[in-house]
C-alpha cells in the first residue's frame, strides 16, 4: 500500500531496484549512480516526512501495514497469556488483554486490535469495542491491581462500536465506569496512542500516569471525517477538519494533554517495527522506572491533579 504523498518516493524505490536488477544482470557497475539515487531517496523521504500535513498523519496512522497492538506485545515480551472475557456478556475481540514478560517483569498489557483482512477485520469490529470490551479491559486491569502488575494500555481505534446494541447494553456507562476506576488504580499505568485515538473509544483505556503517543498518530474527540460530515455535511473537508481539530501528535504535547511523543523510523512504524518495538519497550521500561518511585497514592493525586488542570476554563 502506497500512500498519495508517498507515491514520489516509490517512484524513486521502483527506479533504484532497476537500477540494480540491471547492474546484476549484465554485470555492470553503477555503484556511483545507484548511490546518487539511494542518497535522493533517503532526502526526499527526510523532506516528506518532516513536513507531513495533520491530514497525512492520520492517514499514516491507519496504514495497512502498520503494526497493532499484539504486533507490539510478541515483540516486546518474552511470554504473552491473553485472557478473555467480561465475566458477563463474551470476550470482545476487539479489545485485548494479558499478561507478558518484560524482561522479568509482568506487565497487564491491554490493547484494542485491527484485522489485516476482511475475516480478521469483521471478526475484530475493526478496532470498535463494544462494552463487554471495556468491561472486560476493567476486570483485567483490577486484576493486575490485586497481584501488583503495572498496566500498559496500547491504543487504537476509529472509536466505540455506535451501534444500537452497544447503547443497549451501556456503552457510555462502562466508558464511564473505567475512566473512574482508571484514576484510582494503585499501580503503575502507562497508556499509548500507537494509532489511532478517537473519542471516548480511546479515552476508555487511555487515564493514566503516562499518557504518550507515537510520533505519526492522532488523539481527538472525534475523526477528521466525523468533524467534516458534521460542519459541512460531506466527508470532503476532512483535511480542512484535521487542520482545525489539532489533533497530531506534536499538538497534543504543546496542548499538553499528553506527556511525551515516541518517535517513530523514518517512514513510519511499519517500515521497521522491530526497531519501533525496541523503541517501544525501552520508553515503557524507563517509565515504570520512574513511576516505581512514586507511592501508589501520590501517584494516584498526580494522575487526578494532571488531567483536572487540562483544558481552560473561566469561572463567572
Amino acid at each position: 500500500m502506497v500512500l498519495e504523498f508517498e507515491k514520489p518516493i516509490a517512484n524513486l524505490e521502483l527506479k533504484l531496484q532497476e537500477m540494480k536488477d540491471l547492474a546484476k544482470g549484465k554485470n555492470i557497475d553503477l555503484s556511483a549512480d545507484i548511490q546518487t539515487l539511494e542518497d535522493r531517496i533517503q532526502s526526499l523521504k527526510k523532506e516528506t516526512f518532516q513536513n507531513l500535513t495533520r491530514w497525512q498523519k492520520v492517514q499514516l496512522s491507519r496504514h495497512a501495514d502498520r503494526p497493532y497492538a499484539l504486533d507490539y506485545i510478541f515483540e516486546i515480551t518474552n511470554d504473552f497469556i491473553e485472557l478473555h472475557g467480561d465475566r458477563s456478556v463474551k470476550d470482545d475481540k476487539a479489545m485485548i488483554g494479558g499478561l507478558g514478560d518484560i524482561d522479568g517483569r509482568s506487565v497487564m498489557f491491554i490493547g484494542q486490535q485491527k484485522g489485516r483482512n476482511t475475516k480478521q477485520r469483521q471478526e475484530r469490529n475493526f478496532g470498535m469495542a463494544n462494552p463487554e470490551g471495556y468491561r472486560k479491559a476493567l476486570r483485567l486491569m483490577k486484576m493486575a491491581e490485586k497481584f501488583g502488575k503495572p498496566i500498559v494500555a496500547l491504543i487504537d481505534t476509529p472509536g466505540a462500536f455506535p451501534g444500537i446494541e452497544a447503547e443497549e447494553r451501556g456503552q457510555g456507562e462502562a466508558i464511564a465506569r473505567n475512566l473512574r476506576e482508571m484514576f484510582m488504580l494503585k499501580v503503575p499505568v502507562i497508556c499509548i496512542i500507537i494509532g489511532e485515538g478517537a473519542s471516548g473509544g480511546a479515552l476508555g483505556i487511555a487515564i493514566g500516569d503516562r499518557v504518550l503517543m507515537l510520533e505519526n498518530t492522532w488523539y481527538s474527540v472525534i475523526s477528521p471525517e466525523s468533524c467534516s460530515s458534521i460542519l459541512w455535511r460531506s466527508w470532503d473537508y476532512k483535511e480542512q477538519a484535521a487542520e482545525a481539530l489539532k489533533l497530531s501528535s506534536i499538538d497534543m504535547k504543546n496542548n499538553g494533554l499528553v506527556d511525551g511523543i515516541i518517535e517513530e523510523p523514518l517512514g513510519g512504524a511499519h517500515k521497521d517495527m522491530k526497531g519501533m518495538a525496541k523503541n517501544l519497550k525501552k520508553t515503557i521500561l524507563e517509565a515504570l522506572k520512574e513511576l516505581d518511585k512514586i507511592k501508589p497514592e501520590t501517584r494516584i493525586e498526580q494522575r487526578i491533579e494532571k488531567f483536572c488542570s487540562m483544558g481552560e476554563f473561566i469561572e463567572g
